[in-house]
């Protein structure tokens, strides 16, 4: 069913806004209009324009939560005041910035020693005091590394005529390093051969102690402390918030309930009268929690609340909540896939969750599989609140009833005696027909009864619309009813033995709905009182485009009617599935394979099971929902939910 709407107007102070929305709106589902839209007579309306000077603050206490370890959800979080969270985040963010301002400052300072550290490395086998060499007047000194086939160039041809000194200091599969010395007056000439060599040079900033193997253990010790200091911050970071956990969570709380509540301000509209400035809120509630919040607002002298009973006088057309009972909700999946219903028209959610549990039941009749799926969609939907998993379940439990009409287990169709018959094999003599499947029958006659009823539903729908047309002329409304129910009277009476009776009935009510369906524009405007308009493309054509229409209308009953064939025809064929599974097996035999079984039990329930499910959809949408059903609601989507 469709939870019944009121529209309220809230006004008070303007400066009172935060209060009434906090103490008020915050325990109850509301689902604000922008009020500027909805109350374009009232003179003076203007925008409520604020800016929220609480979005750093509000972006922190996110990113403070954020860095909490895992397990915030089950905590029993207090309520503070709006002040005690500023404060709380003021603080904290105050005193991490700190903290890691201080961390990122050893971080680079820790990057720059590596890199000095990676620059001495290849030259700790130079057993020699770097600042004694950095600091030689007359020698010059060159660090750098070397191609390993130019280094045994420069050894085999070039280095006994040079006036320099190199000592290898380390290699690898690819480069030498070396450092070589030379005098200061000769260092360009020497440098120029060592380029010619691919001599790439390496600079030392003067900034070491010792040998290169010394400077190196020093530069270690110096990382490793300040490694060691940046693991105790973060330590000390994880500590703070740990500590504050619960003042961090009930800010966060707080803060998030502030932005939710300064966000109405958008909807709100302001008006001046004298000196004062006051808002307007405009929006819908349930009737329940209308009554509940004015009871609430009675005593207050600085809130005033009015309802429009009359939904007539209003822009905005009222949104949609659905309220069905526990064991239809997940069938609400299936509306929302198609569109929710209008906030007049009836909620077909019931309909369709009996209607594609009994067509699903016939259709996969078998009471083993429909066991394992009444049993597997219940635990799925207990554990993982799959809404799809319910409706298997669902039908899984007319699975099962229909298995024991049938006398089908796992289908095997010899160890429990059928209530009703076995479709496979149940006959049924028909007049003028002959002899006819029995299932096929009753799908038929299932199908006759579903459209009756969903035209029955259209004329309540069109009621509520007030749309005399659909009422009265339409395809599906009082013309099509009749004429539609007297063709299955008609059926009925000829099936069983009564032919005059049945003759009767259609030649007395074949015609007369048919013309009210061919001249419904001209009759629709006779009842509403219009004034004439002239017959586009003169009569003629309005005579051919109506016989055209009339005969498609024929052709829809029809087609309609032989739709549900299908679902006859799935029933047979189930049990003839089963039936090749258990001959592949060998049960004919006595001794059948069990695993063949069922693999066979298993592919049958999930491709079967995936196709019925699929084609009772295609019946609910194409030739229930397409006769009485709207769906053009709009969904109710208040700005919180309601506390507990």
């Amino acid at each position: 069913m469709i939870e019944k709407m009121k529209f309220l107007s809230i006004t008070g102070p303007k400066a009172d806004i935060d209060r009434v929305v906090d103490q008020y709106l915050s325990k109850y589902e509301i689902q604000l209009e922008n009020t500027l839209a909805e109350l374009k007579t009232v003179k003076d309306l203007r925008p409520f324009t604020e800016t929220n000077p609480y979005k750093d603050l509000i972006i922190q206490a996110e990113n403070l939560a954020a860095s909490l370890k895992d397990g915030t959800e089950n905590q029993d979080i207090p309520d503070i005041s709006l002040e005690e969270a500023l404060d709380t985040i003021t603080k904290l963010t105050s005193d991490l910035n700190a903290l890691s301002k201080e961390k990122d400052n050893l971080a680079k300072q820790v990057d720059t020693l590596q890199e000095s550290q990676a620059r001495i490395s290849p030259f700790t086998d130079l057993n020699y005091n770097l600042s004694a060499i950095l600091h030689f007047k007359y020698i010059r000194f060159r660090f750098g590394r070397i191609p390993k086939e130019y280094f045994q160039k420069l050894n085999d041809y070039v280095y006994d005529t040079l006036d320099t000194v190199y000592h290898k200091c380390s290699e690898d599969k690819d480069y030498v390093w070396i450092v070589y010395f030379v005098p200061e007056s000769i260092s360009k000439k020497i440098d120029a051969i060592y380029a010619s060599m691919h001599f790439e040079r390496f600079f030392l900033p003067d900034e070491y102690e010792g040998t290169p193997l010394e400077a190196q253990e020093a530069l270690k010790t110096k990382i490793q402390g300040m490694q060691d200091r940046i693991r105790g911050l973060d330590e000390e970071i994880s500590r703070c918030l740990e500590k504050n956990r619960i003042s961090i969570l009930a800010a966060r709380k707080r803060l998030d309930r502030f932005s939710s509540n300064f966000s109405v301000r958008k909807m709100a509209a302001c008006t001046k009268h004298q000196q004062a400035t006051f808002y307007i809120l405009c929006g819908w509630m349930t009737n329940e929690n209308a009554i509940r919040f004015q009871d609430e607002i009675s005593q207050d002298p600085d809130v005033f609340c009015i309802v429009e009973e009359n939904h007539g006088n209003l822009l905005s057309q009222p949104p949609t909540k659905l309220r069905n009972p526990r064991l239809f909700k997940p069938f609400e999946m299936f509306l929302r896939m198609y569109g929710l219903p209008s906030y007049n028209e009836l909620d077909p959610t019931i309909l369709i969750g009996l209607t594609y549990s009994i067509l699903f039941g016939f259709m996969f009749g078998d009471v083993g599989q429909g066991l394992c799926l009444l049993i597997g969609g219940f635990l799925l939907y207990k554990f993982k609140e799959i809404n799809l998993a319910a409706i298997i379940s669902c039908c899984g439990l007319f699975s099962t009833i229909f298995g024991f009409m049938f006398g089908s287990i796992f289908g095997f169709e010899t160890i429990i005696e059928p209530v009703w018959l076995r479709p496979a094999e149940a006959m049924v003599n028909l007049p003028f027909i002959g002899r006819l499947n029995t299932v096929f029958v009753v799908a038929i006659s299932i199908g006759m009864g579903i459209i009756l009823l969903t035209m029955i539903l259209n004329i309540i729908n069109s009621i509520h619309e007030k749309d005399t047309e659909k009422i009265w002329f339409d395809t599906n409304g009082v013309a099509g009813l009749v004429f539609y129910g007297s063709l299955v009277l008609t059926i009925v009476l000829f099936m069983t033995g009564n032919p005059v009776p049945g003759t009767a009935v259609l030649f007395i009510m074949f015609g007369i709905p048919l013309l009210l369906i061919f001249f419904k524009e001209p009759l629709t405007r006779i009842l509403e009182k219009k004034a004439e308009k002239a017959i586009p493309g003169g009569k003629a054509m309005f005579v051919i485009q109506g016989f055209f229409e009339l005969f498609e209308v024929l052709l829809s009953y029809f087609s309609n009617t032989l739709s549900f064939v299908r679902v006859g025809a799935f029933a047979v064929s189930h049990a003839a599935m089963m039936e090749v599974v258990l001959m592949l097996a060998g049960a004919e035999a006595g001794t059948p394979n069990w695993l063949v079984i069922i693999l066979g039990n298993l592919f049958v329930c999930g491709m079967e099971g995936l196709i019925v499910g699929i084609q009772v959809l295609r019946l609910e949408y194409y030739e229930l929902f397409s006769r009485f059903y709207r769906g053009t609601g709009r969904e109710f989507k208040p700005y919180g939910k309601a506390e507990a």
